[in-house]
C-alpha cells in the first residue's frame, strides 16, 4: 500500500523488490549514517598493554556469524598468541560460543563482557586494534562506522549493506575464517594498511551524515507530496 518503499541499503532494496515482488521504481536506498562524537572518544583512555584486540560486538545470534569469529581466532592463535579477542553482546547463541571458544581451547585469550552500554562501546572501541564484522546477513549494520568513529579499522561481510558504503574495509565471505583470519592478521600486524584503512575509512565516514542522509529522505517526501497536491 505504500506509495515509496525506503531501504537502508541497495542488498535490502533488491530482497524488497526480488522477494515481496514490489515494483522496483517503488522502492530507493538512503543509507544509515553515525552520529559524530569525536571529542567524547578522543577522552577515552588508550590502550595500555601490548596484545592485539580484535573486536566482534552486537547480536550474539546466527544472523551474526558469531561462530565464524571463534573459529577465525583460533585459527590466529595456532600460530601467534599474542591476540586478545572480544565478543561483546547478548543473545541466544551466548552460552553456546562460550562453550565453543573453551572446546577449541581459546578461552584465556577470549573475553565475553555482555551487552555494552554506548559508553562502555565505546571505551571498548577505543583500545580495539580491529573491529570485525562477520554477519551471514545484514540489511545495513551501523556497528562498523562507529568502529570507524572511534579510529578502528574494519573487517566486514560482503552480506552487509554496510559494504556498499566503505571502499577502505577489508570484506570477507563470513563462511570463510581462512580469509577472515588473515584478514585479522594482516590489518593487526601491518602498520601501513592498518593506518590506510583507518585514514581512508575515516573519509568515507565524514561524507556520510544524518543530515544528508535525512536531506535524501526529504526530497522523497517532497516529490510524493507534489504528486499529491
Amino acid at each position: 500500500k505504500a506509495d515509496k518503499v525506503i531501504a537502508v541499503s541497495e542488498l535490502t532494496r533488491r530482497i524488497i523488490i526480488d522477494r515481496y515482488f514490489i515494483p522496483a521504481d517503488k522502492v530507493v536506498t538512503v543509507h544509515n549514517a553515525v552520529l559524530p562524537v569525536a571529542g567524547i572518544l578522543k577522552s577515552l583512555p588508550s590502550k595500555n598493554f601490548k596484545e592485539k584486540v580484535i573486536t566482534f560486538a552486537g547480536r550474539i545470534t546466527y544472523q551474526k556469524g558469531p561462530a565464524y569469529f571463534i573459529e577465525a581466532a583460533a585459527k590466529i592463535l595456532k600460530v601467534d598468541k599474542s591476540f586478545r579477542f572480544v565478543m561483546a553482546g547478548s543473545g541466544d547463541m551466548l552460552k553456546a560460543m562460550i562453550s565453543y571458544a573453551a572446546q577449541l581451547r581459546i578461552s584465556r585469550y577470549f573475553h565475553f563482557p555482555g551487552f555494552l552500554k554506548e559508553a562502555e562501546l565505546n571505551k571498548l572501541l577505543t583500545i580495539s586494534d580491529v573491529f570485525v564484522m562477520p554477519s551471514v546477513s545484514e540489511p545495513f549494520g551501523i556497528i562498523p562506522l562507529e568502529a570507524i568513529r572511534a579510529g578502528v579499522p574494519v573487517i566486514i561481510s560482503r552480506q552487509s549493506g554496510v559494504q556498499e558504503v566503505l571502499q577502505y574495509a577489508l570484506k570477507i565471505d563470513s563462511p570463510d575464517t581462512f580469509d577472515m583470519a588473515n584478514c585479522i592478521y594482516a590489518l593487526a600486524r601491518y602498520k601501513g594498511i592498518h593506518s590506510l584503512l583507518k585514514r581512508e575509512s575515516t573519509q568515507e565516514l565524514n561524507a556520510l551524515s544524518w543530515e544528508t542522509q535525512a536531506s535524501h529522505i526529504k526530497k522523497i517526501y517532497d516529490h510524493l507530496i507534489s504528486m499529491f497536491y
